[in-house]
């Protein structure tokens, strides 16, 4: 490993515009295949249309270690265009593969910088990329881009003003606190000669030294890169690029590709056109295999054959994202981003029983022996409603449960490791709204691989509909028997409900014991007896009946009757299984 740079990830994100690519290119000293917009789509648009890397080499400041060495920046140029922000999510991804079943720890993007347009400040990409920052990112600098637009006299000012707003913004993230560097990466715009020197870039690069540390990189267990370019090599074969998220790989490994469902032989590799034999997890590396179509791959997962699964649902634990407005509700569906790959799906939110809310959850397993409650959508606390919401402050504060989950139905296959970072977005939402697209984020805990889930995986899932009826006594018929109304229609199969407890208004506990005539009327046994009290009140009331429409009411019928108008209810609560195929009704 002697003479290896120490490799830090940056990513390079903000609002269209806002100049990444040219800030980029002002780092730069080495330009990857996928760098500066080389794209023809991206030249002719003028904007990044793909994650663009390249990097930075720079001395190891002395933080890093004694003696002489080198860091290397790579730069992650991610477009700010608002329908291309799957890209960036792509680009942060995978960042979340945790120790498990063979995968390793880490943080792909180390650094983020935040690039600002100084002259119009936070803009709703530039929101969005702060908040896919504070999931999948630990560090960030904030950089207030094209100063040179800034009138000299009052630039400085100008500068200042924007620093506190973005002191303010940043307030109550992860963020607060970081740094804040002025720039102008191309002085007079891109049309302006090569001979314009950037200002501000000498000092951010200080900055950037300042702010980089040894990043957590393990070269142990399966080999799992982002692929995010593909292109061929004649008479070489097909060379992919991207990050390596765990494990390791050296030449003449052998590689799948899932999505293909082919495996390979590694040819050669190059980290920023210098050849290697070995690159770990964190580097930013192209592999040459044997020749395949490279249209046919754009972007995707490579790794350890065997070693990867292509899942049709997904069990993940997930927090709503702050800034997205509305509820979050079941049955929705979403954009969900897992690793490289963004598919529409449909969600079904439940949480624990309310008794465990305030249990401590273990991270990142799923307990499948263990209830749920189906929740109609995300529990917080602006999905709880103003009436719950007064009677709360009353009590004191709103009770939330400390975790929350959600089953993903994909609308097609998607190949990812266990434990990844998932998220979901309302990408469909009007690209000028201002408001954040992205609704949450999770963990993936549990794939569903065969594709009659359905059947196979989802009964083994005990998340339960609480379920409650009422109905009305009609008439007595004995000391310890009722006729009951109200409760079933007409059609019901009353025979499934016989044997299930029910509690009467007046305080007394019932059985149903079966069907009375064809309308719905059923018959409840009183093990204890009915109350004196009870009997009496139901009395008077089918007597008030049978009088009715008989002559006038005296007023002391009239008194009588109001004393009895409240009628006897009767109480049925049970629980159901939504995936129980039998439809069992369950009361503890």
């Amino acid at each position: 490993m002697a003479g290896r740079a120490l490799n830090v990830n940056v990513g390079v994100l903000g609002h269209i515009d806002s100049g990444k690519t040219a800030l980029a290119r002002a780092l730069s000293t080495t330009g990857s295949t996928a760098a500066f917009d080389r794209a023809p789509q991206s030249r002719a648009r003028g904007i990044t249309l793909d994650l663009g890397f390249s990097c930075l080499r720079t001395a190891l400041p002395p933080q890093l270690g004694p003696g002489p060495g080198e860091l290397q920046f790579t730069l992650v140029d991610c477009p700010g265009h608002a329908s291309l922000i799957r890209t960036i999510i792509g680009g942060f991804h995978l960042s979340r593969v945790s120790s498990h079943k063979g995968y390793s720890s880490a943080q792909i993007i180390d650094l983020m910088m935040l690039v600002i347009d100084v002259t119009k400040g936070m803009q709703t990409q530039s929101a969005e990329c702060l908040v896919i920052g504070q999931i999948a990112c630990q560090k960030m600098v904030v950089v207030l881009n094209k100063i040179d637009l800034l009138p000299e006299g009052k630039r400085q000012s100008a500068i200042e003003k924007m620093t506190k707003k973005m002191q303010k913004t940043l307030e109550n993230t992860k963020f607060c606190g970081c740094p804040i560097v002025a720039v102008a990466a191309k002085p007079g715009g891109p049309e302006a000669p090569e001979s314009e020197n950037p200002l501000g870039v000498s000092e951010l690069i200080e900055v950037l030294k300042s702010q980089a540390y040894l990043p957590s990189r393990d070269p142990s267990g399966h080999f799992l890169m982002a692929v995010d370019h593909c292109f061929s090599i004649k008479g070489q074969g097909t060379v992919m690029t991207g990050t390596i998220l765990s494990g390791s790989v050296s030449l003449g490994d052998s590689v799948e590709i899932p999505a293909l469902k082919v495996t390979k032989k590694v040819k050669s590799m190059q980290m920023f056109h210098t050849p290697v034999t070995y690159a770990m997890q964190g580097d930013r590396v192209g592999i040459c295999v044997t020749q395949f179509d490279p249209k046919l791959l754009e972007r995707g997962l490579i790794c350890t054959p065997g070693s990867l699964h292509t899942i049709h649902a997904a069990i993940i634990s997930l927090k709503k994202i702050q800034y997205f407005r509305g509820a979050l509700q079941t049955k929705a569906k979403f954009h969900i981003t897992v690793g490289h790959e963004t598919v529409m799906g449909r969600v079904m939110f439940f949480s624990p029983a309310p008794a465990d809310f305030n249990e401590e959850i273990q991270e990142n397993v799923f307990d499948f022996e263990k209830d749920y409650l189906y929740q109609e959508q995300y529990l917080s606390k602006d999905s709880v409603s103003s009436e719950e919401n007064k009677e709360n402050d009353q009590a004191g504060e709103v009770q939330l449960p400390k975790q929350q989950w959600a089953l993903l139905e994909f609308e097609k296959p998607v190949t990812c490791p266990k434990l990844c970072l998932v998220i979901g977005s309302k990408l469909d939402t009007d690209i000028h709204a201002n408001t954040c697209r992205l609704a949450f984020h999770g963990v993936l805990l549990q794939g569903m691989e065969d594709k009659n889930y359905t059947e196979t995986f989802l009964p083994k899932l005990k998340v339960y509909k609480l379920k409650h009826k009422e109905g009305q006594v009609e008439r007595v018929m004995d000391d310890y028997s009722v006729i009951g109304r109200s409760l079933f229609k007409k059609e019901t199969n009353i025979q499934i409900f016989v044997g299930l407890k029910v509690k009467l208004s007046t305080g007394e506990d019932g059985i149903i014991d079966g069907g009375f005539g064809q309308s719905g009327k059923f018959k409840i046994r009183i093990p204890d007896g009915l109350k004196p009290d009870t009997k009496m009140l139901l009395t008077v009331a089918s007597k008030k009946k049978s009088k009715g429409g008989k002559g006038d009411m005296t007023k002391e019928d009239e008194s009588s009757k109001n004393d009895s108008a409240q009628p006897v209810t009767i109480s049925l609560s049970f629980k159901r299984y939504v995936f129980d195929t039998q439809k069992k009704m369950i009361q503890s």
